[in-house]
């Protein structure tokens, strides 16, 4: 059962890289096209007309994988003072429960992502002429990496995998 979880777990983590390139990808795009919105607007003197609305839908992209991403990685705000001072048995509890919210959450995000995604699909973007069921689809996509680091971290807390040393801001 062990080895089946961590195999699990390292499929998660594999998952995870690849939205980690995807990310730098999408982040790569939005400031190619926002640089060159840039120089073209003020040295060229004719904006594009297509790459403000690219560079919008790429950082909701991002913004929803990478959600995601960060997610797993332990890197979201948390206000984590009770689960400090809670006793060792308490505290996995506790973040046990904070785990399955999230998943539910998420759930939410992937069920009502899709319906409004399907409302959506006969509208076309302004510049571009895509579907805009592509922007909207990042929604229920954010939901199901969260979905899925959901699953990573409860199996760690059932491994009792230790949580990773926080880095202290001074």
């Amino acid at each position: 059962m062990k080895t089946y979880l961590l195999l699990t777990n390292r499929a998660i983590d594999e998952f995870n890289r690849l939205i980690g390139w995807v990310l730098a990808g999408l982040l790569l795009v939005m400031t190619v096209l926002i640089f060159w919105q840039v120089f073209a607007r003020f040295v060229v003197g004719r904006p594009l007309y297509f790459s403000d609305e690219i560079a919008r839908f790429a950082m909701l992209w991002l913004t929803f994988l990478g959600a995601g991403y960060a997610y797993r990685k332990g890197k979201l705000i948390a206000v984590d003072i009770v689960l400090e001072y809670a006793g060792k048995k308490l505290s996995c509890l506790l973040r046990i429960v904070i785990i399955l919210c999230s998943a539910l959450f998420a759930f939410i995000m992937v069920k009502y992502g899709y319906e409004i995604t399907d409302r959506v699909s006969g509208q076309t973007a302004p510049s571009t002429r895509i579907s805009m069921m592509w922007p909207y689809m990042a929604v229920p996509a954010g939901g199901v990496v969260i979905m899925i680091n959901s699953l990573g971290l409860l199996i760690d807390e059932v491994l009792g995998v230790p949580d990773k040393p926080k880095q202290e801001v001074n």
